[in-house]
C-alpha cells in the first residue's frame, strides 16, 4: 500500500478565508486518500505559515521522511499550499521524481503516480516556460509602445551631456575610483543626471554605464537523497 503524508498549509492573512482553512484541507486530502486506497500515515500543518518559498518546519519534516523512504508521497489539496511560486513547484516534483516519491496537488489534477499526472506535470513546466517567454514579450511591447508614442523609457541618461560622459571615462581611465570621481564632481557643484547636487557612489556608476548584475532567486534547498528508490506502481 503506497504510504503518504498530507501537507496542510494556511498564513495568518489567510486563516479566515472560506476554502483555504485547514479543516476543508484535510478533508480533501483524507478523501483522496481513501478513493486512492492509500495509508495516510500522517497529516503534517504549518499554521500561520508564507508560501512565498519552501523553507517551512512542517514541510521540511516531511521531504526529509520522503528523503530516507519513509513515506511514498505527499497530498495537498491545493498547490499553492506547498508554494506559491512556479518555480519551486517544478523544483520540488523533479526532487519527488528523483526521490521515488510521488505528489498528488489536487486542484490541479495532478497525480504523479499515474501517466495522467505525470502528463500534467509535463505541462506544468511547458506552462512556466511560456510565462516567461510572455513576460519578456510583454516588456519588449511595452518598451516599444514608449517608444512609438516618443516617450521616454528610462530615466536621464549621460548621453544628453556628453562634457560629463567624456570627464567620467578620462577619470575612469587614469585610475580613478567611483568615489573619487563623486567627490570630484560634488567639489565641482556638478549637477546629478537628475539634477541633484549630491553625486555618490551609485550615481557615478549609473552614469558611466554599470549596472549590477540582477540578483539571482535563491534556488530551494531541498534534503539529499541518500539513495533512489523505485517508483511505485498505482494500486
Amino acid at each position: 500500500m503506497m504510504r503518504v503524508v498530507g501537507y496542510l498549509r494556511v498564513s495568518t492573512a489567510e486563516q479566515g478565508r472560506s476554502g483555504l482553512g485547514l479543516d476543508a484541507q484535510r478533508s480533501m486530502v483524507e478523501a483522496a486518500c481513501t478513493q486512492r486506497g492509500w495509508d495516510l500515515v500522517d497529516v503534517v500543518v504549518d499554521a500561520g505559515a508564507s508560501g512565498k518559498d519552501l523553507d517551512r518546519p512542517g514541510l521540511r519534516r516531511v521531504l526529509d521522511a520522503i528523503a530516507v523512504g519513509e513515506v511514498d508521497g505527499l497530498v495537498v489539496a491545493k498547490a499553492d499550499r506547498l508554494t506559491r511560486r512556479l518555480a519551486d513547484l517544478l523544483a520540488l516534483v523533479e526532487w519527488l521524481d528523483a526521490a521515488g516519491a510521488v505528489l498528488v496537488a489536487l486542484d490541479l489534477g495532478v497525480d504523479t503516480s499515474t501517466p495522467v499526472g505525470r502528463m500534467m506535470q509535463q505541462m506544468l513546466g511547458v506552462l512556466a516556460e511560456f510565462e516567461r517567454e510572455k513576460g519578456r514579450e510583454r516588456t519588449t511591447d511595452a518598451l516599444a509602445a514608449l517608444r512609438a508614442n516618443g516617450r521616454p523609457v528610462s530615466g536621464p541618461s549621460v548621453v544628453d551631456r556628453p562634457e560629463l560622459a567624456e570627464r567620467i571615462a578620462r577619470h575612469r581611465a587614469d585610475g580613478w575610483t567611483f568615489q573619487a570621481i563623486a567627490d570630484a564632481l560634488n567639489a565641482d557643484g556638478v549637477a546629478t543626471l537628475r539634477g541633484g547636487s549630491q553625486w555618490r557612489v551609485s550615481s557615478v556608476q549609473a552614469a558611466a554605464g554599470y549596472r549590477r548584475p540582477p540578483a539571482r532567486r535563491k534556488t530551494p534547498d531541498l534534503p539529499d537523497i541518500p539513495r533512489r528508490r523505485r517508483v511505485r506502481a498505482a494500486p
